[in-house]
């Protein structure tokens, strides 16, 4: 049995199979998607359709990105955030043409059922975004820091490595948690197409709403695997803006 995290999908539907059967997940293993499976690629519905028949035979566990609250605002009210429309949200809509309304309320059921974060048994941490307080997730008064935070990431990358966890120069919010897995901020904004450690946080999100990859990683191993390029399995898209 193992434990793998995902990073985020935007619409790239192409790429999910690929990395689950690299990764050869069977049905004992667990699966930890880090949110942000729409808005990009031209298959955000097909995305979830696909999750949700996932669902039936793994152990799933779904954590809410951003786009994903756009999107479920969206399909409650029918009206998208000008913000989501153009932060790959259009093409999501476009990607629900052909599906009728009871499809897409079941894919609203499925949104709803998502959790802002995940603690397992050994006190890992797993959250699209991130948080704020120095207290742990528990204490956040801004929940939606949990889909939008870029901080905790950003603080992670400033604080040098060499300091002990016992200094008090160390980040509070880092020592309430084993491990912390993130997705939100594509790696290959600072030069790496694979995921990033820093600190004890990791970060899966390799950009495969642009020109980066997929990426599922086992937890315990540290082992990773990727899809091709996304943006090769799209090439008449333009993907994420």
């Amino acid at each position: 049995m193992k434990t793998f995290v995902i990073g985020d999908i935007h619409g790239g539907l192409k790429a999910l199979p690929q990395v689950l059967k690299k990764a050869k997940v069977t049905l004992e293993d667990t699966l930890i998607f880090l949110g942000d499976y729409v808005d990009g690629w031209s298959e955000s519905a097909q995305v979830i359709d696909f999750l949700i028949e996932l669902n039936k035979r793994h152990k799933c566990i779904f954590i809410k990105g951003n786009h994903d609250l756009w999107c479920e605002d969206w399909l409650t009210t029918g009206e998208g955030e000008s913000i989501w429309l153009a932060h790959g949200g259009e093409e999501t809509r476009k990607s629900y043409d052909s599906f009728s309304e009871e499809e897409k309320q079941k894919h609203l059921a499925f949104f709803q059922k998502m959790k802002p974060y995940y603690i397992d048994s050994k006190n890992r941490l797993f959250i699209h975004a991130g948080f704020t307080s120095m207290h742990g997730i528990e204490k956040e008064t801004f929940k939606l820091n949990y889909y939008f935070d870029r901080t905790l990431w950003e603080t992670a990358l400033a604080t040098d490595k060499n300091l002990s966890e016992k200094s008090k120069l160390y980040p509070e919010r880092f020592t309430h948690y084993s491990e912390i897995y993130i997705g939100h901020t594509p790696t290959i904004r600072y030069n790496s197409s694979s995921p990033v450690n820093a600190l004890n946080l990791w970060n899966i999100d390799t950009g495969a709403a642009f020109t980066g990859c997929l990426t599922i990683m086992d937890i315990d191993s540290k082992e990773f695997w990727q899809s091709d390029q996304v943006n090769t399995l799209y090439p008449n898209e333009k993907g994420r803006n």
